[in-house]
């Protein structure tokens, strides 16, 4: 029998009652992509409402997963919102960030290879975004956990995003 001063262990042992610390939360991904497809799937299973952003008709029809609402406009988003941005490329990617930064969300990241500048600081600056805003984004995104497939990228970047918001720095150090 499971510890009842470990809620977490109970619940691993199917004795506790499974509740999700994202309750109420969304997960924004902004455009379409196979990364953005596999956060899409897992955001539901850790109690996320699970949303696409992306402004090309043809690319958001492209891309259905059952449980994710799919927006070619950007919805309204609060404090409850995490936002990442998987693709670093698209040419909206300045417009995009612009416009999720004028909202107050929790958390928003750029994907993108720790090893190259971000594209989309310059990206930002040209749209007059302040350096405070633009300090708000967060790239490289996920643990780094050696992830090289979409499904990988996608598990590194829910788990960077639980750890966050738990105020831990991931890893294996308690």
């Amino acid at each position: 029998m499971a510890s009842e001063d470990d809620p977490a262990c109970a619940v691993a042992h199917g004795e506790g009652e499974i509740r999700h610390q994202a309750a109420g939360r969304t997960l924004l991904t902004v455009f379409a992509s196979p990364v953005a497809g596999y956060l899409l799937r897992y955001a539901p299973d850790l109690g996320y409402r699970a949303a696409l952003y992306e402004p090309d008709p043809d690319r958001a029809k492209a891309l259905s997963e059952p449980d994710a609402e799919v927006f070619t406009e950007l919805p309204e988003l609060d404090e409850s919102a995490e936002v990442v941005v998987t693709d670093h490329h698209r040419p909206e990617l300045g417009p995009a960030l612009r416009d999720v930064l004028a909202h107050r969300v929790r958390w928003v990241g750029v994907m993108g290879n720790p090893r190259h500048p971000g594209p989309h600081i310059e990206a930002l600056k040209r749209l007059g975004v302040s350096g405070d805003d633009i300090a708000r984004v967060h790239r490289p995104v996920g643990l780094n956990i050696g992830s090289r497939t979409p499904p990988e990228i996608a598990i590194a970047t829910l788990a960077g995003l639980l750890a966050d918001r738990n105020g831990r720095s991931g890893g294996f150090h308690f």
